[in-house]
């Protein structure tokens, strides 16, 4: 299999002199495709790190990170954000929808932005679809379930079939059983051909993934 995902020798350090606090040690991590990998540790450990250092949100000190074939560290701002519209999608704890636009309105804008795919309008509608949210399509995000708006999160993430999907606590906000839809369609997203990373420290969440690795002392182990 190839590997979507590769990082080595990651370090991060926040704070400095006697504050300063290395959170990332030499972390290293692939991911292949269709493979769905659940990163747990205690709170504060670098998870949530982690994953904005293979997104590009954020740059490491040292280490090497390639995403889908594509060097991340190093990368221009331009390039980043390139790399971002096409091959990352990202699913976070809070959503983060946009309040005045309509659930199926975020979905679109995803495919709105310069360098999106270009039939993302039409994959955003399918998308809308397949993830039985027709009926509260045209719904503010102040009127949808927590799970839904996840869904609409999900959708928006996927519209232009990223290669990885980073997710970051993706059920911390949901009841059980909008928590159990949303694994699912995580592992759904694996079946595409698509590398799945997500944050969690939710047994429900990891019981999904092909492997559950633990970032301790700044380093990811089995």
């Amino acid at each position: 299999m190839v590997d979507v995902v590769r990082a080595s020798g990651l370090i991060k350090t926040f704070g400095e002199g006697r504050a300063a606090r290395r959170v990332l040690d030499g972390a290293s991590l692939s991911v292949s495709a269709g493979e769905v990998v659940a990163i747990i540790g205690r709170s504060g450990s670098g998870k949530s790190t982690l994953l904005h250092l293979i997104g590009g949100l954020d740059r490491p000190e040292a280490g090497s990170i390639d995403v889908d074939g594509v060097r991340v560290t190093g990368a221009s701002e331009r390039a980043l954000s390139r790399l971002r519209r096409r091959r990352i999608g990202f699913v976070f704890q809070f959503f983060h929808l946009l309040p005045e636009l309509t659930g199926e309105a975020n979905v679109l804008l995803a495919g709105r932005v310069r360098g999106a795919r270009p039939d993302a309008s039409e994959r955003g509608r399918e998308l809308v679809d397949r993830l039985g949210l027709r009926e509260v399509a045209e719904s503010l995000p102040s009127h949808l379930s927590g799970g839904e708006q996840q869904r609409f999160a999900i959708a928006r993430a996927l519209v232009n079939d990223p290669a990885v999907l980073l997710a970051d606590e993706p059920t911390g906000n949901l009841d059980v059983q909008a928590g159990a839809e949303v694994l699912r369609l995580r592992r759904a997203g694996a079946q595409d051909g698509r590398a799945v990373v997500l944050v969690t420290h939710e047994a429900a969440a990891a019981a999904i993934a092909d492997r559950v690795l633990t970032l301790r002392d700044g380093k990811l182990v089995e």
